[in-house]
């Protein structure tokens, strides 16, 4: 006898067969003898026993008279069905039984003795308030649906969860309201069942122990461990969170329950239309795992591992069911499928393919370790599953379309934050416009009235250096050759050697000039066409062997050049750009703080960034012109913050590269437009092109008058046309000359008239670097390649 009570209860629980026993008294008093006769003998045998009438408290008097109480339940525990039905006495919701058929108990047996047996998600909530419910029911006589499929979770002696549905009979039960019980009246009612999250409020209308639930109830169970694990599995499939979705031992458990096999193992790939693989999905990594395919696998699906096995699944999306992995091995062309699936210990299985809409989107895959487990007649059970599959994979497939376009989004286009609610309205009116089957004219996404900044760290002299780099690359392939063809044996062709040679002289001799745009695509294509073809054909010495050894391992992969020195450079670049870009990207979270604006940034032979600050852009908040100072202030703090940065890095770098700083004012307004053919923004406007031309020319202008340019290594140059914009920039100097970023001498000069544009003076001034290196810990080259990569 279970009696695994809850603390606390509307009721009152008292076990009573009354009424079972005055159905008794009424056939005793019929004409039928023998049922007369069997009344009354039962009657006559609980006689000595008045507690089963009036009602049982101490209910270890149950276990005491279990014979009698068998035989007064006999008409409703026939014995004929003892083996068959899944019956017990119990009384609702609680886990209080006894009386169990024969196959009630042999299902407890095998669950174990440490198993309890309790209601699937009922807790102590819900079970005060299902009893409170069936007073409403009962005694108020009130039209509530309150009764939600109730299940028991109980394993059988392989370990499987088997479901059962619980089903309860009331009718040799009574409720009696106690001294204690609250008379409710129909607006007590309607506040309760509008309230059914609220405990207190029924505690309050339903005190503990208040009434009396006197009798006792029938419950049945209905083994329905296949509906519930099917409802169990669709539930884990609609999960959102995709972390959640398919855990392994989740899906296995539930298989497990449909197909009544123990040890049965669910794994998943999916098939990639286009390229014609099958693929382990990354979303479910180390969830789901896959026996046909290992970890980060791909497999051609007309790959020789899966032969003909799987021309059937593939053509006419039919399972593909082995009974016996063992006899499929001796039967079968594809061995390879067979013994892949014999060294996982697998000795029966099935691959059912996955479709919509007659596409194939994965194969589910089921094993077993036991021969004929797995077989054609349940794999059919799969059918009732793979509906709920479909649609998951599906949803699969749609949700990594939409992550891989955010991604584009965000990783390649130029849709920043600030500005991204003006095309996901113009989007939205697409959408919702009814007649969008017709060619629909997309609004073009203009902000007008913005104030831009601009600004950019500059390598200084990067064409020379890497000019420079590709030179001396050159210089020393054509050493190394010239040291190849010195050693060679002087006995073979050696005219053929000796012009070879002469060219490569003449060209390494070329390289001390100018670099010319056409002279590295030249001598390599010299050196793949004539060199390297010679080498091969010539007698070679130990000497020329090792060197030749030596000048092949120093070749770079992908040009046939040497690339030692450009490599150098092109690293140092590198690293200055992803450093300089980071702190411009990470001071910018804080600057959009200031208030929203856009900005976009570009990383060519340095950094380049746009802003454009104004009420279009986020016209939700109010915007003031102290919002633009401010950001103008911010973006000559960060450029110093990049400055200080970069030489910081230097004596790191593998190739000593100096920055030039420049910050372009322009404080009149202007509007920016989404130029749909090119996916970004540009001014629009003739007037406006003035902007653009200034940002294109003014940092390789010369100071008027001279050959200096206006950019200088270590300072910033801050180019403007009005006065107001001198007083304001003079301020913002001052300010960070206290701070002790500026030093306290300043430059000022006149810019060269450029193309159109005069007229425009600038400030220079240099950023205080002394103390960088005792502030910051000091990196190395290493350091910085494992950051690069």
């Amino acid at each position: 006898m279970d009696t695994l009570l809850h603390n606390d209860s509307p009721f009152k629980t008292i076990i009573s067969f009354h009424k079972l026993i005055e159905s008794f008294e009424e056939i005793a008093q019929s004409d039928v003898d023998y049922r007369s006769n069997y009344a009354k003998a039962i009657l006559k045998e609980i006689k000595p026993l008045p507690e089963l009438r009036t009602g049982i408290e101490d209910f270890s008097i149950i276990p005491k008279n279990e014979s009698l109480i068998k035989n007064l339940l006999a008409d409703l525990f026939p014995t004929a069905l003892t083996h068959n039905e899944i019956k017990a006495v119990t009384i609702p919701f609680q886990n209080l039984s006894f009386n169990y058929t024969e196959r009630f108990k042999n299902i407890l047996s095998n669950a174990g003795s440490e198993f309890d047996m309790e209601i699937r998600d009922f807790d102590d909530h819900q079970f005060y308030i299902n009893n409170c419910c069936l007073i409403l029911a009962t005694y108020y006589h009130q039209k509530i649906d309150f009764n939600k499929p109730f299940f028991y979770d109980i394993p059988d002696e392989n370990g499987i969860i088997k479901h059962y549905r619980i089903l309860y009979n009331a009718d040799f039960m009574e409720i009696i309201p106690t001294e204690n019980s609250v008379q409710l009246t129909q607006e007590d009612i309607d506040l309760l069942i509008d309230n059914y999250n609220d405990i207190e409020l029924w505690k309050s209308k339903f005190p503990v122990r208040s009434w009396i639930l006197k009798g006792f109830g029938i419950v049945s169970l209905f083994d329905a461990t296949t509906e519930s694990a099917i409802s169990n599995l669709k539930s884990n499939l609609l999960k959102p969170d995709s972390k959640t979705v398919a855990i392994d031992e989740i899906v296995s458990g539930i298989f497990k329950s449909i197909f009544k096999i123990s040890d049965l193992k669910v794994g998943f790939i999916v098939y990639n239309p286009e390229e014609e693989k099958f693929i382990r999905p990354v979303k479910y990594d180390n969830q789901l795992q896959s026996f046909l395919l290992s970890k980060d696998q791909e497999v051609d699906c007309k790959n020789a591992f899966f032969g003909c096995s799987f021309e059937n699944l593939l053509d006419n999306k039919e399972p593909l069911v082995i009974s016996s992995v063992k006899k499929f091995i001796e039967q079968s062309e594809n061995k390879k499928l067979g013994e892949h699936l014999l060294k996982q210990g697998i000795q029966s299985c099935v691959f059912a393919p996955i479709i919509k809409d007659g596409h194939l989107l994965g194969v589910v895959e089921l094993v077993s370790r036991k021969e004929k487990d797995l077989n054609s007649v349940n794999a059919t059970k799969l059918e009732l599953v793979l509906p709920y599959l479909t649609d998951t994979i599906d949803r699969y497939n749609t949700d990594m379309q939409h992550q891989i376009e955010a991604i584009i989004q965000r990783e390649y286009t130029t849709i920043h934050p600030s500005v991204y609610w003006k095309f996901k309205r113009e989007s939205q009116n697409y959408f919702q416009n009814t007649n969008h089957t017709k060619d629909y004219i997309f609004k073009e996404i203009v902000f007008k009235n913005v104030y831009p900044l601009y600004g950019q760290i500059d390598i200084k002299g990067s064409s020379e250096h890497r000019n420079e780099t590709v030179k001396k690359d050159l210089k020393n392939q054509l050493t190394a050759l010239l040291k190849i063809f010195e050693s060679q044996d002087p006995n073979t062709n050696l005219v053929l050697l000796e012009q070879r040679k002469f060219e490569l002289e003449s060209f390494r001799n070329e390289l001390d000039s100018p670099l010319k745009a056409d002279t590295e695509q030249y001598i390599q294509r010299y050196i793949e066409e004539e060199i390297h073809p010679l080498l091969k054909n010539t007698k070679e010495t130990e000497k020329s062997q090792k060197l030749e050894r030596q000048y092949l391992e120093s070749l770079d992969e992908k040009s046939g050049l040497f690339y030692q020195e450009r490599k150098k450079f092109d690293n140092a670049m590198s690293i200055i750009n992803k450093r300089l870009a980071t702190i411009l990207d990470k001071k910018q979270i804080e600057a959009q703080q200031i208030y929203p604006h856009y900005y976009e940034r570009f990383k060519t032979d340095g950094v380049e960034h746009n802003l454009y600050i104004g009420a279009s852009i986020a016209p939700s908040k109010p915007f003031d012109i102290m919002y633009l100072h401010n950001l103008r202030l911010w973006q000559l703090q960060t450029l110093c913050e990049m400055e200080l940065e970069h030489h910081q890095l230097k004596e790191s770098l593998p190739y000593e590269l100096d920055v030039t700083s420049l910050i372009l004012v322009f404080s009149a307004p202007l509007s920016i437009r989404f130029r749909m053919d090119e996916k970004r923004f540009d001014v629009d406007g003739t007037y406006n092109a003035r902007y653009e031309v200034v940002k294109k020319r003014i940092d390789k202008s010369n100071i008027k008058g001279t050959k200096e340019r206006i950019t200088e290594k270590e300072k910033i140059t801050i180019v403007y046309s009005q006065n107001s914009e001198e007083a304001e920039y003079l301020k913002y100097i001052k300010y960070l000359q206290h701070k002790k970023i500026l030093e306290p001498s300043i430059e000022q000069f006149e810019v060269e008239d450029l193309q159109g544009v005069s007229g425009l003076r600038a400030i220079r001034v240099k950023v205080i670097n002394s103390n960088t290196n005792a502030v910051k810990q000091k990196i190395t080259y290493q350091d910085l390649l494992d950051e690069l990569n």
